[in-house]
């Protein structure tokens, strides 16, 4: 068991790593980060202008940063991008400083929980269902060799996901790491 100083929510856009983490936290008591957020607040601009302005680099190269800053600090819950796990360095850090945990979705969940969401870089695509299956591709077998804990919320509402999931966590990741 991974007894890391931190929790890390992985997974693609539309997951729920901002929702339930947020709850999660609260219910952990620990202080509750997102990285795109945290790479906004930074940079006073938002994800898609970065994205406009740098390309999908510069904003990865920004992402790294930030990253770093916060898997550094302990005792904290950090939803990732869904992207964050490209780079080999990032997953280094995440897999060293953190219980790692992907929460997956479908496609079709996906395209649902994002359908009127026009502010994701990566889904002004004509064809989102295959921009997003693309994405699966690439991303879905990175995201299953770094995680910790494969934690699936499709059928529960938000708060019965999150009530799971930190059982999960309270009996899996908490007791190694009050232990180490």
């Amino acid at each position: 068991m991974n007894p890391a100083p931190n929790l890390f929510l992985i997974g693609p856009m539309g997951a729920g790593k901002t929702t339930i983490g947020r709850r999660v936290a609260a219910r952990l008591g620990l202080p509750f980060f997102d990285l795109d957020q945290i790479i906004e607040q930074q940079s006073g601009v938002r994800v898609a202008l970065i994205f406009e302005m740098e390309g999908e680099a510069g904003f990865r190269r920004r992402e790294s940063t930030a990253l770093a800053e916060y898997a550094a600090r302990d005792g904290i819950v950090l939803a990732t991008g869904g992207g964050a796990v490209l780079a080999e360095a990032n997953r280094r850090l995440l897999h060293e400083r953190g219980y790692v945990v992907l929460l997956q979705t479908s496609v079709e969940q996906q395209l649902r929980r994002l359908a009127n969401d026009r502010k994701r870089p990566l889904l002004a695509a004509p064809d989102r269902r295959a921009r997003l299956e693309a994405l699966a591709a690439q991303r879905d077998p990175i995201y299953r060799e770094l995680a910790d804990l494969i934690f699936d919320p499709r059928s529960a509402t938000v708060p019965e996901a999150a009530h799971a999931l930190a059982g999960l966590l309270e009996t899996r990741w908490q007791r190694t790491r009050c232990a180490a």
